[in-house]
Parts: C-alpha cells; sequence; structure tokens
C-alpha cells in the first residue's frame, strides 16, 4: 500500500518525532505532555539536584508527591474521608488473592461475576485459599462477547466481585452490577480514570496503573472504611490492606518513580482536560469513530455485542489469516503499533486508553477505511 500524504505518518515525521499512534493494551500510552514534563525534571526535581528516582521516600519531597496524588484521586473521583487510596506493587494481579484474604467473611460465601480471563484468575486466586466462592453469572458460553445482565445476589455474600471492563475482549459494564447492599469489589485496571463512577455501592476498587493513569508497577486500591474492619490479624503483614492504610503506603518503600507519574497523569486529567466528565467525552468520540468504522464495514468484523461494548478496547477481525496479517503488517509501515488482538481471541484490538489522542483514532479510522477500498478493488 502506498502512503496517503493526508494521514499517513511518513518516513520523515517518524524519524522526526521518534512517535507512533500507541494502540498498546498496556503498559499503554501516556500523555506527551506528562513524558516531556518528566523528561523535563528527571536530572533535578523540584530543584533538589537529584532525580525524583534517587530522592527517599521519607522525604518531604515525595511526602509532597504522594499527597498530591491521594488528593487528585480524591477530586477526580469525589470520594468522601471513608475511602482510602493506597498503592501496592504486585500489579491487580495480587488484589486477586488479597481481596478475598482481607475481605472476605467467616461462614459467607464470595461472589463473582465471571466476564473473561481476568475474572478468571481473580475466582482462581479465591478458590486456592479455600473460600467458598460463587460464580453467579458468566458470559463463557459464547466466548465472553457480553455481559451478562441475569443474575441473582444474596445478601449472605461477603461481596460481588466484577471486572469492569475486559481488555483483551472489549466488553464493558456501562451500567455497574446493582449488589442490592452487598458490597461491590471491582478490577478496573483497563477503563479507570476514563469517566466519573458512584463510589458509593464500592468497598473496594483496584486498578493497575499501566492502562490509564501511569506506568506498570503500581496498583491503586481504593477502599472504605468499614472494609477495613474485616482485615484479620493472622494475615502477613505486607498483605494486610489496614498495613497500608495505617502508614499511607509507606510501611516499606513504594514505587516512587510509578506514584510520581500518576500523580502527574492525574494532573493533566484534572488541569488539563478538565476532568473525569470531559475525559469521558472525549473517549466516547474516539470509540464511535472506530466503531462506526467496523459497522459499515464489508472486511472489519466486530467481536463484541453491541450492548456490551467497550470504549477502551476496540476488537474486530478480518474475513480471514491472511487479509487480517496483511492489514497488521501495514499498519506496522505506516505507524500503528499493537493493533495485534490477544492470543487467545486473535484478530485485531485498538485500545483507545486516555492518552491515546483523537488525531491518533481519527489517523487510524482513515488508514482502515483506504485499506478496505483497495482490498476490495483487489
Amino acid at each position: 500500500m502506498t502512503e496517503n500524504p493526508q494521514w499517513a505518518l511518513s518516513r520523515r515525521e517518524f524519524r522526526a518525532q521518534k512517535r507512533v499512534h500507541n494502540f498498546n493494551p498496556g503498559p499503554a500510552a501516556l500523555p506527551l505532555p506528562v513524558l516531556k514534563e518528566i523528561q523535563e525534571e528527571f536530572l533535578d526535581f523540584h530543584g533538589s539536584g537529584m532525580s525524583i528516582t534517587e530522592i527517599s521516600h521519607r522525604s518531604s519531597l515525595f511526602e509532597e508527591t504522594i499527597d498530591s496524588a491521594i488528593a487528585r484521586t480524591r477530586r477526580l473521583l469525589g470520594l468522601s474521608d471513608e475511602y482510602h487510596v493506597l498503592f501496592f506493587q504486585g500489579g491487580a494481579s495480587l488484589q486477586f488473592c488479597m481481596v478475598p484474604m482481607n475481605l472476605s467473611l467467616p461462614g459467607r460465601p464470595v461472589d463473582y461475576i465471571n466476564t473473561g480471563l481476568w475474572s478468571t484468575k481473580a475466582i482462581r486466586e479465591a478458590r486456592i485459599q479455600g473460600k467458598e466462592v460463587r460464580i453467579i453469572a458468566t458470559s463463557e458460553d459464547k466466548k465472553f462477547s457480553y455481559l451478562p445482565t441475569e443474575y441473582t445476589v444474596d445478601g449472605q455474600a461477603s461481596y460481588v466481585h466484577f471486572t469492569s471492563n475486559n481488555t483483551i475482549v472489549g466488553t464493558q459494564w456501562q451500567r455497574f452490577p446493582d449488589g442490592h447492599g452487598v458490597p461491590l469489589i471491582s478490577d478496573m485496571s483497563s477503563d479507570f480514570m476514563s469517566r466519573p463512577i458512584d463510589v458509593t455501592p464500592f468497598g473496594l476498587i483496584y486498578a493497575g496503573a499501566q492502562k490509564n493513569i501511569g506506568p506498570a508497577g503500581v496498583a491503586m486500591v481504593i477502599i472504605r472504611e468499614d472494609m477495613l474492619e474485616r482485615v484479620p490479624d493472622n494475615l502477613p503483614t505486607m498483605l494486610r490492606y489496614t498495613t497500608a492504610s495505617n502508614t499511607k503506603s509507606l510501611f516499606n518503600t513504594p514505587p516512587t518513580f510509578a506514584i510520581y507519574v500518576i500523580g502527574l497523569v492525574l494532573r493533566w486529567l484534572e488541569e488539563t482536560i478538565g476532568g473525569l466528565e470531559e475525559m469521558e467525552k472525549i473517549n466516547k468520540e474516539k470509540a464511535s469513530l472506530l466503531y462506526e468504522v467496523i459497522d459499515k464495514s464489508e472486511i472489519y468484523q466486530g467481536i463484541v455485542e453491541h450492548g456490551s461494548r467497550s470504549t477502551m478496547n476496540v476488537t474486530f477481525r478480518l474475513p480471514n489469516e491472511k487479509l487480517g496479517q496483511r492489514f497488521l503488517d501495514e499498519a506496522i509501515r505506516n505507524g500503528f503499533h499493537a493493533l495485534k488482538g490477544h492470543r487467545s481471541v486473535g484478530g485485531c484490538r485498538a485500545s483507545l486508553y486516555n492518552a491515546v489522542t483523537l488525531d491518533s483514532v481519527r489517523t487510524l479510522v482513515a488508514f482502515m477505511r483506504e485499506f478496505e477500498e483497495k482490498s476490495i478493488r483487489g
């Protein structure tokens, strides 16, 4: 395919910018202004003569950094004082075991809604601990291509766990499950801070940072005060939520650089974007542009049922593997990276996290339309 000067990232531009249209599912794109700020102050953080990677986590400089990140999280989500904002290493995967370990109640089951690989992993970790796990709904019958709407929540459950956005297949809860008073627990790794949410029904929210709010290496946990009362005293110290809540996530050396970057991304969200309402508008526009191409196409086929579609991860296939590989190869040559679908699903996937710009999506859409026209003409 020849390059179209109206949209293609030219070789000259590529060499000059050393930047591509990044649709990575995670670690994912970071806002360019944030990357530039990191670059500018990397050797001298706030006049200290040291890099952020060199200062003590016990210093006033880092205390200001983590306090700022927590304060911005509170403002963006409208958190009341009953919620704690914590940082953990181990990614969201560590939370799969920490949630049942800390929050299951004696003699009471834990309920899960299974909508894909990450839900499955969370369920497995609860079962390893011998918890009474009940799967109250699942979409496994159709390869997780939809979100189940029929389920019954038993008031005896310790909590109801679900994954808010399923990165691999591309489904997303537009309306969260109703716990009917049972605390909701959610893995929000891939759509956290992408839209406003009502945190009131949630006992705990956790999210790996590397999709929407920062680099890999840290997970944010938002936990309600009453849930901390459930934490058993006989757990290993580092695996107790109370250890982090009692020490402002500074019991041991935290991932200082990652927390610093989270603070910068949250400032970008709050001050440059204008908050989560504005971010949601942008994210919806990005997704609608891409879904419009897919829905009107003769060669692109959506994987997910319409009512369950994600604004974060748009998945699609082409008619055959040969054409799909050609699409991916030509996309890379023209500056579009990481459009290959997850190995368990195949096909293609464009991850449209917060830092992915409208310009990148519009440029991808133009490429997809031209690729389709040339493919149809043969």
